[in-house]
């Protein structure tokens, strides 16, 4: 075996010598938007890796790669794995005492950056007098010019190496829902099999054309579009942030067959109806949706405005997507993300610690589940028995064998002895006609002791008040669970990855009831 084979830097190798010069990626970040072919793409990802080394990096060496949706992205994140160094993707909407602790907890020793990704990036990096330094334009003093090493390097120059089994890949940091970031290493031999059992049961066409909308410094973005799409020789689009218009054209123009995202992009796609009845998707199968709240009407809304179906996904950091739809070509039901995936175990624990059948934390152990967290051994006693990874979620599974993801422990609470999952709460809001999207948190309560309230975003023209939208819950959902507070606003917050920000949407509430008791 070629040693590159067991390097994550090289998935694309194959798929390179067979389709030179087709299309890998459209990146839609500059004017006018710049192409590159599958064969550039891995001449750049192996000069990457000679520029990298020969400014003095080793194979273990820890490399920050901040920067926003562009190409150089992807060919310094698998380039550097191919000189055998671990990048840290970074979460560009971090404050600076986090990007400062992660630099400091990997242990990075050089930085690749984009200065304008981020207001402070190039002052954070300098004072970690870190000893390789590198920019995308536009470039510091004293830092060197990517695209000049790009073009003075000599591809000759670099040899690869081999990788160890159990060889960290890269270590992406993730927060969860709550504490400090915490870094997950993954491995080369982990991503792989990923990459490959995802191809053998769930082919990708060299004629499919994915658009990402995501941050690529996010794994979903990643392990769902980029790795399988030029890992089959098919390309991908690159939007430099999601905005709706500009996806909802960017699918139309470039006839993309595949695309993914959080429901509240979704939402947003939907009420540009104008734009919407312009446009045709002829080439679009399928469109991912996870990481928040799903409910049956959207999903019907999507399918019927883009004429293709809706996946609904289950994945995470630490993990990989242990979830999909059954190879036996059996229809997923709504609400589910699938059955286990082939050579993947899963299990559920109960609050006793009991495994059981129908519901429970969900437990995962495949090749793609972290070897461990980065210098926390307290959390790997805590998340890591024997291979399997304690994911912290909720599932319950239905009797035919479907999973459905019901919350993070971390969320249940419990209003006068009946437990409440705050997405059951979220996704009956959601059903009313007037809401766009909604977030629900556990406020202190007189009688309860704790009870839901929620935060929503409604469409422009709606004349819905928090009257209206608490009837509606009463009339529709269980009395006990519905939200005791209804506070509008324009628009939830929301991490670098997407997601809703919970501790962030639960501090607007507690502040808006102080205010008014105040």
């Amino acid at each position: 075996m070629d040693i590159r084979d067991k390097n994550l830097g090289y998935f694309n190798r194959a798929a390179a010598i067979a389709y030179p010069d087709k299309t890998a990626i459209i990146d839609l970040s500059r004017m006018p938007d710049h192409l590159i072919t599958h064969g550039e793409l891995n001449h750049r990802m192996e000069t990457v890796a000679t520029i990298l080394t020969t400014l003095g990096m080793k194979p273990g060496d820890r490399l920050l790669l901040a920067m926003g949706n562009r190409s150089e992205f992807i060919e310094v994140f698998f380039g550097a794995m191919r000189a055998g160094i671990i990048p840290i993707p970074l979460n560009i909407k971090l404050g600076a005492d986090t990007i400062e602790f992660i630099i400091k907890d990997a242990g990075c020793s050089g930085a690749i950056v984009e200065p304008d990704c981020h207001p402070q990036i190039v002052d954070i990096v300098e004072q970690q007098a870190l000893n390789t330094l590198i920019a995308v334009h536009p470039t510091p003093p004293g830092w060197c010019d990517y695209d000049k090493a790009i073009a003075n390097a000599d591809e000759k120059a670099f040899t690869p190496i081999a990788v160890e089994t159990d060889q960290i890949a890269f270590l992406p940091y993730t927060s969860g829902s709550t504490g400090r970031s915490k870094g997950v290493l993954l491995t080369h031999e982990g991503m792989l099999w990923g990459i490959r059992t995802a191809q053998q049961y769930w082919p990708c066409k060299p004629t499919d054309r994915t658009l990402v909308a995501g941050p690529l410094f996010h794994k979903n973005a990643m392990r769902v579009s980029i790795k399988p799409k030029l890992y089959a020789g098919a390309s991908a689009v690159i939007l430099p942030r999601f905005e709706p218009r500009m996806m909802l054209q960017a699918l139309a123009d470039y006839s993309c067959t595949d695309t993914g995202g959080v429901p509240a992009m979704y939402r947003m796609m939907l009420a540009e109806e104008e734009l919407l009845g312009t446009l045709k998707f002829p080439k679009l199968e399928c469109l991912e949706m996870g990481s928040a709240v799903v409910g049956a009407e959207l999903l019907n809304a999507v399918e019927k405005a883009f004429g293709a179906d809706v996946e609904e996904a289950y994945g995470l950091t630490e993990g990989g997507g242990p979830l999909r739809s059954p190879l036996d070509g059996r229809e997923v039901p709504r609400g589910s993300c699938g059955v286990p995936a082939p050579e993947v175990d899963v299990k559920m624990v109960d609050e006793n610690g009991q495994e059981n059948d129908r519901h429970g934390e969900f437990w995962v152990k495949s090749p793609a589940v972290l070897s461990g967290y980065n210098n926390r051994p307290d959390l790997n006693e805590e998340r890591l028995t024997d291979g399997w990874l304690h994911t912290g979620d909720i599932f319950r599974k239905d009797d035919d064998g479907f999973y459905f993801f019901m919350g993070r422990i971390d969320d249940q609470f419990s209003c006068g002895g009946e437990n409440i999952y705050p997405k059951e709460v979220e996704l009956l809001l959601v059903q009313h006609p007037d809401i766009i999207d909604a977030v629900v948190m556990p406020i202190e309560h007189d009688v309860k002791g704790l009870a839901p309230a929620a935060l929503v975003t409604i469409r422009p023209d709606s004349t819905s008040d928090e009257d209206s939208i608490k009837a509606f819950t009463l009339e529709h959902g269980a009395a006990y669970a519905h939200p005791r507070r209804v506070i509008i606003v324009d628009a939830l917050p929301v991490g670098g990855t997407g997601k809703v920000d919970r501790p962030a949407a639960r501090k607007i509430i507690e502040d808006t009831i102080a205010a008014e008791m105040s």
